[in-house]
Order: structure tokens, then sequence, then C-alpha cells
């Protein structure tokens, strides 16, 4: 059987490397993410057979197959990949049982573009199958970064000062209305803005509906709730403020029930990529705030939304700051997950604000500002050393490196006063 992904052009992927550790630890792993992100190609490039549930083929024969005997279309040359397995959720269960029959490592690998209920899945998985959140690509993943700096170098205290190639304000703006969807990456300047518009058609019109939970979704109200979402990217924004910007921005009402309902659906789709609070000591006198800072998966998605291009974008610094910000830690993210790190942020009853907190595997810890222009890099550095002295004087951990990750510098670098610079367009995993 001719398998899905292409190996000669398949571009390689930041989280090849956790998929073929975690296949050597686990009977089965589920790779979730947006639609159109990769997780079929990279599924494929790492299965020795396959089977697409959602195959159109034969009126739908596949799924059919599913739906009678889950448990045959396991049957292949190890791992074999179920693509899309949430169309037919009895799918999980039969893998789960079939992983305790085998007694194996690397048998199955599982994708899904969304989450079904609970409702008709019997177990969690636990032990069995492992559950990886794949992203959209970042810079370095699609070209656009040199990969010069290495994330998990930076986050231990190393730093090869270096001149860099300076990225222009233009081409910053291209990456973020373009996004890191791959087969959207070689599309031009002027038109890098019409896929993400009609990705999030689909998703407003279609894919919410296709949702296994018996709620016919109002795709108007729908749409109001994501524009607000776009409108307060990369802020702390409550579900009561969305309403609130929904009645003053579009001039609708939404009751609070409505929004929930609706966040926790578009969740489902892994629409959204939230960064969760962080707090460097349990036992700091400091009153952390447990806010969520909003994102979309991709901050294209933000951008279509608000019918923004790189020509709107230039034209508005204060929401390419925002949107910038996104790009930055939707990158942070991925490359933080390949070595086993995690992506939060900090803010505190202070008013103290870190943009970005890496925590490693042994429990240290790294704060990172975000500025667009080198102008502010100074502004940075001095709140990263203001919020963590703070941190230190109340009792918490001080952070193993402070660094500012720029969106236009030549330079990656540290400062005399210790903190590091890294342009956004040298960083790598």
């Amino acid at each position: 059987m001719k398998k899905i992904a292409d190996e000669s052009v398949y571009k390689k992927r930041i989280i090849d490397g956790i998929v073929e550790t975690y296949l050597k630890v686990s009977g089965a792993i589920c790779i979730e993410g947006p639609k159109w992100c990769g997780k079929t190609w990279t599924s494929s490039y790492h299965s020795n057979s396959e089977f697409a549930v959602g195959d159109p083929s034969n009126n739908f024969s596949n799924r059919q197959l599913a739906e009678l005997n889950p448990n045959m279309i396991l049957q292949g040359d190890t791992p074999r990949m179920i693509d899309e397995w949430q169309e037919v959720p009895s799918i999980w269960d039969a893998t789960r049982a079939e992983i305790d029959r085998r007694h194996k490592k690397g048998q199955i690998i599982l994708t899904g573009s969304a989450t079904p209920k609970t409702k008709g899945i019997m177990h969690s998985g636990a032990g069995r199958i492992v559950k990886l959140r794949m992203n959209t690509m970042s810079l370095y993943e699609s070209g656009d970064s040199s990969g010069n700096v290495s994330l998990s170098d930076l986050c231990n205290g190393k730093l090869k000062m270096q001149m860099l190639e300076e990225t222009s304000l233009e081409d910053l703006a291209y990456f973020i209305v373009r996004g890191g969807w791959p087969e959207n990456i070689s599309i031009d300047k002027n038109n890098a803005h019409l896929m993400p518009r009609a990705y999030m058609k689909t998703v407003i019109e279609e894919d919410l509906n296709k949702l296994d939970d018996g709620t016919v979704y109002n795709a108007h109200k729908i749409r109001l709730l994501l524009k607000s979402l776009a409108r307060n990217e990369s802020t702390t924004v409550s579900d009561s403020s969305l309403l609130k910007d929904i009645m003053d921005k579009d001039n609708e009402s939404m009751s609070r029930n409505t929004i929930a309902k609706y966040l926790e659906a578009l969740n489902r789709l892994f629409l959204f990529n939230n960064q969760e609070p962080y707090s460097p000591n349990l036992r700091s006198s400091l009153r952390v705030k447990q806010s969520e800072r909003r994102h979309f998966s991709d901050p294209a998605m933000a951008c279509a939304l608000l019918n923004i291009t790189p020509e709107k974008l230039l034209n508005d610094l204060n929401t390419f700051g925002f949107m910038f910000e996104a790009l930055v830690e939707r990158d942070l993210s991925v490359y933080a997950q390949a070595f086993g790190a995690k992506l939060f942020h900090y803010q505190d009853y202070k008013n103290n604000e870190i943009d970005a907190v890496i925590e490693l595997q042994n429990g240290d810890w790294c704060a990172f500002e975000i500025k667009l222009g080198a102008k502010k890099i100074d502004e940075g550095a001095k709140n990263l050393i203001k919020v963590c002295s703070d941190i230190e004087a109340n009792g918490g951990k001080p952070p193993k490196i402070k660094c500012v990750i720029c969106g236009l510098s030549n330079a990656a670098y540290q400062r005399e006063d210790g903190v590091f610079v890294v342009p956004i367009t040298a960083l790598k995993d």
C-alpha cells in the first residue's frame, strides 16, 4: 500500500524526535492538533501501514468497517497509523484493548483533529496511549529561522554571541498573517492571508456542527466570539470581558453559558493553545493570578478573523505587537516541547508580568520578555530584572536565565546586566 506521506519531499518536524521516543516507551501514541498542521503526514512518515477512517472511497467504506469491527482495522504492519480516529470513537477502546493484548511498544499511531465527547469511550487510555500535541510549523521548521541559537542551550545559560542577518518588519508581518500550515508556507505575500480566512470560515460553518454532541452551533455567534478572542489575542481576558467586548464592539448580546459552551467546543477542535499561569514557588508570599493567557493555535487564525493582511498589520503597530507575541509563544511552545519543557506566563497581584516562562524538567525556570522592535529591548530587560528580583525577594526561586526575544535585531548576545537578547528568526529547539 502506498503511504500518504512522500518521504522524498517530507519536511522534517520538531515533533519527529518526540514521536520516535514515545514509540519506544508506549504501546500507542495519539497525535492531536488543529486541522492541516501536518499530523497525517508526520504519522504516516513514522508508520509502516495505514488506515484512513475518513477516506471517501467506496461510499466511505473505511468508516463503515471501523464502526462494524474496530479491532480489525488495527491489524497491519507496525507502527500502524489510524487517521482521524475520532470519527469512530470506539477505535480508542479497541486500541487500548489491543495494546493490552500485544504487550509490545510502538504498535499504533492515532491522529485526531477533534476530541470526541467522553461518552462512548470507556477507558482513559492511561498507560497504553500517550497523547502528543502537534502545532503548526515554527519559523525554524518553515525555514524562516536560521536556527543559530538553540532554546535548549539558551535555557541552560549557553549562548554564542554572534551577528545575524536582520529580518524586516515586512517579513515578520508576512510570517504572522501566513501562519505555519505546511501547505501555506510557500504562498506569496499577496495571497498568504487567503487560506487562513478559508480555514476559519470552514471551522465556523462546518467543522463545529460535525462534533458529536448533538448541538447545532449558531455560526453568527461563533464568529462574534472568535472575533472577540482575536481582538484579545495574547491577553488574559475573562469570559465576562469577552461578553462585554462583544456587546461594545459588535452591538450584540450572548449569555455567559453560551460563551462557555462554545469555547469548550472550539477547544475540542484544538483551535487554542493557551498559556497556563506559572508560580515560581508555592511558599512565595506573592499572590499569583491564575488566568490563562489566550492564544489561537496559530496567530494567522486571529488575523484571518480580523481581516488583517500584512499591509494592515504594518499600519497598526499595537496589534502587530500582540500578534508578534503570539507568534513567538507559538514557537517557544514547539521548541520547549522538544526537550520536555513547558511554556507558561507569569502575572501577580502587584502587576508584575513576564510574557513567557519556560519550566525545565528539573524544576528550573527561565524568564522571557517579547519585544517587536530593538528600541524596546532595554524596557524588556529592565522589566525582567525588576520582576525576577521581586519574586526572589518574596521567597520565590530565581530564574536560571533571563532573555528578551525580539523581532528586529541583527545579533544574539548577552547584555552587561546578564540578560540575553535573541531574535526569534535565529531560534530553534
